[in-house]
């Protein structure tokens, strides 16, 4: 009987889903990335459950949206409002797995819990971050900028050799782990966490050099003059200090990404080199993934909050399985990644999916099936973070994405003809036909999830078009 397959889920923090070569992108360079890609399955429609780490890192481990789990926002930190703890409880799918029979190991980022680690949630081995990411002791100056936020060192470079930094550190423990966990008679799973590309992104040599500010183009959507928007995106460049930041500026940030980007793939590239080495690719289950995305300049903004934008919500997910994806395929179904992929797993290996778990399993698409579950919305959410509460509900279909925006104008931007979602439908009419269309979809995806804001009844009155 042959083994069950092993599970190495490769999980990266704030990666844009155009920031890869596999999605299109024609400056950066991912050659193991996107050899994930080439050797598997790419969900090119995948979008995270809220853009923002722990909420999202929640979804994942819990199976809920974030208003069902409770964490609505990062814990800690930036002077965010205090939030309720996401505590394990038995619902967890990592535990099943190895109450099933697998090994399970940790190793990076967690983000999930202030002070309970991930052996608290089914892992049985921690390995943390060698530092804090934002906390780089070994960096210089590469590329002036007026930076108005010196804990980002943006321009700044690695001063130690790229297999010293924080990147290959990682590699090389998941590489020991995999070996450790290879010599038993047992399948594993083990989880691959990165900071990186979030900010602040300090690449070392040679990728700190690989891509020049001047070479680097403006996004389309850069030239954002926020007209018909709602405040807060504007007042959040105040916030930031970044009101007067033109492309030149932008460029060296974009530099940093591009740079760290490339740094990670080499990474992850050293951990597929010693899998095929060791022959273990074809019982072995690779899933790249991210928790959302990042503004990186796009309208002109920084990190992810406050919006709906495609930068933040859209994610790239790749899973390859020898033998079972065609390599070199897609699928454009739209996918909840952080929720589908808990139901997933726990699908793959015959287990028994909890009925508080909100996701689809993405089984028959990797085996080239029909989607029997397939939806005709994608979604997000937010609920606020450093600069105070702000709740927004998001979808999207193939042509239009609707944002309703509890305390501000909604947005509404027709993605066919306006990709880079520059021109606020909903500041024209927000009562027109389509929006009221949009508003009662809006009500119908978040109460099948069972979300308290859009249930409530006076919200509920007003997205079903009962009141004004």
């Amino acid at each position: 009987m042959k083994r069950r397959p092993n599970f190495l889920f490769i999980n990266v923090d704030q990666l844009r889903y155009d920031a890869l070569g596999a999605t299109g992108n024609p400056i950066i360079k991912t050659p193991n990335i996107d050899r994930i890609a080439k050797q598997g399955l790419s969900f090119t429609r995948a979008y995270t459950p809220l853009p923002s780490c722990c909420p999202a890192r929640q979804s994942l481990m819990t199976g809920k949206i974030p208003e069902r789990h409770s964490g609505i926002w990062n814990f800690g930190g930036g002077g965010s409002l205090p939030v309720p703890e996401v505590k394990p409880n038995g619902d967890g799918w990592v535990p099943r797995l190895r109450d099933a029979g697998y090994r399970t190991a940790y190793i990076g980022k967690w983000h999930v819990h202030p002070e309970l680690d991930p052996t608290h949630y089914g892992f049985e081995t921690y390995n943390d971050e060698p530092n804090d990411n934002y906390d780089t002791p070994h960096k210089a100056e590469k590329y002036p900028v007026d930076n108005p936020w010196p804990e980002f060192p943006i321009g700044h470079y690695e001063t130690l050799p790229v297999e010293a930094c924080h990147t290959h550190t990682l590699a090389r423990r998941c590489i020991s782990k995999i070996d450790e966990l290879s010599g038993e008679d047992a399948p594993w799973h083990i989880r691959l966490d990165h900071s990186e590309p979030h900010l602040p992104c300090v690449p070392a040599e040679p990728y700190a050099s690989m891509y020049p500010p001047e070479t680097i183009p403006p996004w389309e959507n850069f030239d954002e003059n926020f007209e018909g928007k709602p405040y807060i995106q504007k007042q959040q460049l105040k916030n930031w200090c970044l009101e007067n930041w033109s492309w030149k500026e932008w460029s060296v940030y974009m530099s940093g990404y591009y740079g760290i980007i490339s740094q990670l793939d080499d990474a992850i590239g050293e951990v597929l080199d010693h899998l095929e080495e060791k022959g273990m690719m074809e019982n072995t289950v690779i899933i790249f993934t991210t928790d959302h995305g990042d503004a990186a300049g796009s309208h002109r903004q920084i990190d992810k909050h406050y919006v709906m934008y495609e930068e933040e919500t859209h994610v790239p997910l790749f899973i390859r399985w020898d033998g079972v994806t065609t390599p070199g395929s897609s699928c454009d179904d739209f996918v909840s990644h952080y929720l589908d992929l808990p139901v997933t797993l726990l699908d793959l290996v015959g287990l028994p999916v909890p009925g508080t778990y909100q996701g689809h399993s993405l089984l028959p698409m990797m085996r080239g099936e029909k989607n029997p579950s397939r939806r005709n919305f994608a979604f997000s959410s937010y609920n606020g973070q450093q600069f105070g509460l702000y709740c927004q509900r998001m979808i999207r279909d193939d042509k239009y994405k609707y944002v309703w925006n509890a305390t501000a104008v909604d947005e509404f931007y027709d993605l066919e003809n306006d990709p880079f979602e520059m021109k606020n439908l909903a500041a024209e009419n927000e009562d027109s036909d389509l929006c009221r269309h949009y508003r009662k979809k809006v009500y119908e995806v978040f109460a099948e999830l069972h979300d308290p804001l859009v249930t409530g009844l006076w919200n509920a009155r007003y997205l079903t078009g009962q009141r004004q």
